[in-house]
């Protein structure tokens, strides 16, 4: 397998690893299909569970491709159900290590034994993931604390991943127009951005600072603190936060948890993380979600944890997302098309067939509870059916929604994400106008404005001619509302350059 494809040296130990997995899983035709593969006579192997064997041959390859099937499995856009279904079944193989395979590493970045840095320290971890393990510990003050520690040589190793991964996506999207409208090369550099992101532990820590900053008002979610004396690029140290993750309702309510209070807090977390700050976090599962007793009533409160991946929002993008669900939700079909064709990418599809599109979408999710897994279910589909391809910022926008939206539906059923929208929405609006009224926004519109309304008169003789020339009855309607238009426009700058001269004035 792959004996054509050449790769540098010191990859060629690691593609003969991957190609030995998919002989191993029977992945040949697949691989043919993608145009990294040759093509003989096991191409017509069954293709039966083909999207479980790959799914188990991903796992088998290790937390570089497991997080690559697990991008894919928010792209709905691109991959059908089944492999849908799949991909999210992904999970990677992360044993726990004898902390003596760790000391090396840990003694490195804290420039001492732990047991000399720590009050406290257990050797026995708390949790591994296929990143990291984290240790319980007690800081000299006597503050609860927890240690992420990075696994030895998992950088190298994910970075060799990534190589060979650029250069089969480069391969395949040559060979395979199919491969190609799905765009492999931009989603191997994404999942690059996002593996080493995760790998240095000082950025998550930054991220958390960022974020406890943005929450700052939500006074019932938690971002541990983060203790930089022993944070570095391998290690991380946090306070630790006791609580129990969204999963069961009947032991949030055993602990004295009210699941509908978390899951309204829990809509306007994320709902202000997205399309307030503009920074969120990209994986809200149950595993980065802990739930906190209340000291009374009332008081529950979310911690957000595993911080490695977050995800930023432009003002533009959160305008589009917002317009999307409020037309969606108001029934305007029209208006759901407008954001279809702003958000194509690929695709050269008439507006019609988006607008009857758009109109199915808002048939099935336009009243009653909004459902956001339900509405994407379908959403996605349409895009691929239709050729359409999301920018990869809105897939991350969209899967921490989702995500975040079936925590809260799991753990009180009744929950309708568009009943927070609505509550929300003042704030959303304001957040838009505070934004429009800053000094160098203002300034930069009224200089615009401004030039507008000095060309105003000579628009107008222009309009004036072009209404007294000898035209069409067609082209005379054409023109009317054209210079309509313009007129609105015109009126329209004259009046905000007023508005935008005693804004900046006030301020």
């Amino acid at each position: 397998m792959f004996k054509s494809i050449a790769v540098a040296t010191r990859d060629r130990g690691r593609m003969a690893e991957v190609s030995a997995v998919i002989a191993r899983f029977g992945l040949e035709s697949l691989a043919v299909r993608l145009g990294l593969g040759e093509s003989d006579s096991r191409e017509g192997v069954e293709a039966r569970d083909l999207p479980t064997r790959t799914r188990r041959a991903l796992e088998a390859l290790g937390p570089t491709y497991v997080k690559l099937g697990q991008i894919l499995a928010t792209r709905r856009d691109l991959l059908p159900d089944p492999w849908i279904a799949a991909f999210e079944q992904l999970q990677s193989d992360a044993p726990r290590l004898p902390f003596e395979q760790l000391r090396a590493e840990v003694e490195a970045a804290l420039g001492e034994t732990p047991e000399t840095a720590f009050a406290a320290f257990d050797t026995e971890p708390l949790a591994a993931a296929s990143i990291a393990q984290v240790h319980r510990a007690r800081l000299q003050d006597g503050t609860e604390v927890v240690v992420k520690i990075r696994r030895p040589g998992i950088r190298a190793r994910m970075e060799a991943d990534l190589r060979l991964m650029r250069h089969l996506a480069a391969l395949a999207e040559a060979r395979s127009g199919a491969v190609r409208r799905m765009r492999p090369t931009a989603m191997i550099e994404q999942l690059g951005r996002e593996i080493l992101d995760e790998l240095d532990f000082a950025n998550e820590g930054r991220n958390a600072d960022l974020l406890r900053a943005d929450l700052a008002s939500l006074e019932h979610v938690i971002v541990p603190r983060i203790h930089w004396e022993w944070t570095g690029e391998q290690v991380l140290v946090m306070d630790y936060v006791e609580g129990i993750p969204p999963r069961d309702p009947a032991a949030l309510k055993a602990a004295g948890i009210d699941p509908s209070r978390i899951a309204l807090l829990g809509a306007e977390l994320v709902l202000e993380m997205v399309l307030v700050n503009g920074r969120f976090h990209a994986d809200p599962h149950p595993g980065n979600l802990l739930c906190i007793p209340p000291k009374q009533p009332g008081d529950d409160g979310l911690a957000l944890l595993d911080l490695g991946s977050v995800g930023f929002v432009s003002p533009r993008r959160q305008h589009e997302f917002l317009t999307f669900i409020l037309a969606l939700r108001s029934g305007d079909p029209r208006g759901v098309a407008d954001m279809l064709v702003a958000w194509s990418e690929g695709g050269d599809i008439p507006r019609e067939t988006l607008l009857r599109a758009s109109e199915r979408l808002v048939s099935r999710h336009g009243t009653g509870k909004l459902v956001l897994n339900a509405m994407v279910a379908d959403f996605f589909p349409l895009l691929r059916q239709e050729g359409l391809v999301l920018p990869p910022d809105l897939v991350l926008i969209f899967k921490a929604m989702v995500t975040m939206d079936g925590v809260l539906a799991g753990i009180a059923p009744d929950f309708d994400l568009s009943d927070a929208l609505g509550r929300m929405r003042g704030k959303l609006v304001a957040s838009r106008l505070s934004r429009l009224t800053e000094p160098d926004k203002l300034e930069a519109a009224l200089l615009e404005f401004s030039r507008v309304a000095e060309e105003a008169p000579r628009f107008l003789r222009a309009a004036a001619a072009r209404m007294e020339a000898p035209v069409s009855q067609a082209r005379d309607e054409s023109a009317a509302r054209a210079i309509k238009l313009a007129g609105w426009l015109v009126g329209g700058a004259v009046v905000f350059h007023a508005l935008a001269a005693l804004l900046i004035h006030w301020t």
